[in-house]
C-alpha cells in the first residue's frame, strides 16, 4: 500500500497510526478529523477537566516529538463528506478529495439528543469543545443541574458537578441505572453512590421536554412534575458516525459491520473503536479504541483477516470518590455474590468490595469497588478463561 487514511483523529485513530509505524508500514499517512485538536483523552472530561483538577494539556495524547515520528499529513477540522471504497477515494466536505490504497474508519460517536436542546444551559459531553462550555458556565456560581441519563458519562458529569457545590438532579427512564451493564442487584448498589454524593436520583421516569425560551428553565418528566434547571446535560448515549459512509460499499448497522478482525466486507476497509460493530458487538470503551487496531491493521496490511480482535470487555468509571470498575460478559440468569469487601446496608461499605457473576460453576464476569487489585486478578483469571475456551473451540 501507498497510502492509508485514517479517517478519525480519535484514541482509535491514534493507535491506528502508531500500529501503521510499529508494523514497518513506511508509505504515506493521512489522518482526517473533523475537530481542529489532535487527539485527546475524552474520559477526564466528566471528571477532572470539568471539575478544574486537569487543563487540555493533560488530554493531549501525543506531543510534537511523535507527531514528527509519526510522519503523517493532518487534514484537522474537515469532515470526511463520503467513501468511494472501491474507488479508493475520501471526500472531504472542503471539496478535497484523498486518494487511497487502505482506509482505516476512527470517525467515533456523536452525543444523542434532545428535542429543543438548542435552548441556552443544555449541553451534551462528547467533545472538548463539549467540555469547555459546559466547564465556563459551572464556573458562574451555584446552580440547579439536571442530568438526563444515568449511564457512566451521566453518573460522572453528575459527580463532578456535586463537588463543586451545585445542587444535581440525575433522572434515568428505566428502573436503575446501569442495569444491563450490571444487573439489578448490583446496579441498585452503584446507585446508592449518588445518594451518598448528596445527588437526588429519579428513576423510572422520562422527560417529556424542556422549559425555557431562549434559556433553559426546567425539565418536564414523563409523571407530570417538573424540575427547575439552570443548566441541563443530556446524557443519553451515543450514536455511531456513520452517516457520511451511506452510499458506500460498506455494511452499516448501528456501526460499520466488520468480522472479529476489524476487517469490513472490503479488505482495504478497517473500523475501529466507537463506530466498529466488530463480531457483532459495538463497544464504546477505551480499551476497546486501544486494543482493535493492533488486529485492524495487521489485517489491513495482510489484505486478509489474520487475527482477530476478541478480548474479554473491560470498562471503569469513577464516581462520588469511588472507583468503579467490571469485567466480562454478564447475561441474564448469572449469579452474583460478593467475595471480598462487604456492602453495608446496600451500600459499598469502607474499602469496597468484588463481586463475581457466575454461571454452571463458572465465573462470567467481575465488578469491583475499590478493590483494584483483587480486581486486576479476577480480570487476568477471566482473559485466561476465554483464551482457554478460543483455543479448544479452534481445536474443534
Amino acid at each position: 500500500m501507498r497510502t492509508v487514511t485514517i479517517v478519525g483523529a480519535s484514541l482509535s485513530g491514534l493507535y491506528a497510526a502508531r500500529e501503521l509505524r510499529a508494523q514497518g508500514y513506511d508509505g504515506r499517512l493521512v489522518i482526517v478529523g473533523d475537530e481542529p485538536h489532535h487527539p485527546y483523552d475524552r474520559p477526564p472530561l466528566s471528571k477532572d477537566f470539568l471539575t478544574g483538577r486537569a487543563d487540555e494539556t493533560h488530554l493531549a495524547l501525543t506531543d510534537s516529538e511523535e507527531t514528527t515520528e509519526l510522519g503523517a499529513e493532518w487534514i484537522l477540522g474537515v469532515r470526511a463528506r463520503a467513501l468511494d471504497a472501491r474507488g479508493r477515494t475520501v471526500l472531504l466536505d472542503d471539496g478535497r478529495t484523498v486518494s487511497t490504497d487502505g482506509v482505516v474508519i476512527a470517525t467515533g460517536a456523536s452525543a444523542r439528543r434532545l428535542p429543543g436542546d438548542t435552548l441556552a444551559g443544555v449541553h451534551t459531553l462528547r467533545t472538548l469543545d463539549d467540555a469547555r462550555a459546559l466547564r465556563e458556565e459551572l464556573t458562574r456560581g451555584p446552580c440547579r443541574v439536571v442530568v438526563i441519563g444515568g449511564g457512566f458519562i451521566g453518573a460522572e458529569t453528575a459527580s463532578s458537578c456535586s463537588s463543586l457545590g451545585h445542587s444535581v438532579t440525575v433522572v434515568e427512564a428505566a428502573p436503575l441505572p446501569l442495569v444491563p451493564q450490571l444487573g439489578a442487584e448490583m446496579a441498585a448498589v452503584c446507585a446508592s453512590l449518588h445518594h451518598r454524593g448528596r445527588v437526588d436520583l429519579v428513576t423510572g421516569t422520562g422527560v417529556t421536554g424542556l422549559r425555557g425560551t431562549t434559556t433553559v428553565t426546567g425539565v418536564d418528566l414523563t409523571d407530570g412534575r417538573t424540575l427547575p434547571a439552570d443548566i441541563v446535560i443530556v446524557g443519553i448515549g451515543a450514536t455511531p458516525n456513520t452517516a457520511w459512509l451511506v452510499g458506500s460499499a460498506l455494511a452499516l448497522h448501528d456501526g460499520v459491520l466488520c468480522d472479529d478482525g476489524c476487517v469490513t466486507v472490503l479488505p482495504q476497509v478497517v473500523a475501529v473503536g466507537d463506530v466498529a460493530r466488530v463480531g457483532g458487538t459495538r463497544a464504546e470503551h477505551w480499551t476497546s479504541a486501544t486494543q482493535q487496531p493492533r488486529a485492524a491493521v495487521t489485517n489491513l496490511l495482510a489484505g486478509r483477516t489474520v487475527e482477530t480482535a476478541t478480548a474479554v470487555p473491560y470498562f471503569w468509571s469513577d464516581q462520588y470518590g469511588a472507583a468503579i470498575q467490571f469485567a466480562g460478559r454478564r447475561t441474564d440468569g448469572d449469579t452474583v455474590r460478593v467475595t471480598e469487601g462487604e456492602l453495608s446496608d446496600g451500600t459499598p461499605a469502607e474499602g469496597g468490595f468484588l463481586a463475581r457473576y457466575e454461571r454452571d460453576g463458572r465465573t462470567t464476569a467481575v465488578l469491583a469497588v475499590d478493590r483494584p487489585r483483587p480486581f486486576m486478578r479476577a480480570r487476568r483469571e477471566l482473559a485466561r478463561g476465554a483464551g482457554e475456551e478460543r483455543v479448544q473451540s479452534a481445536a474443534r
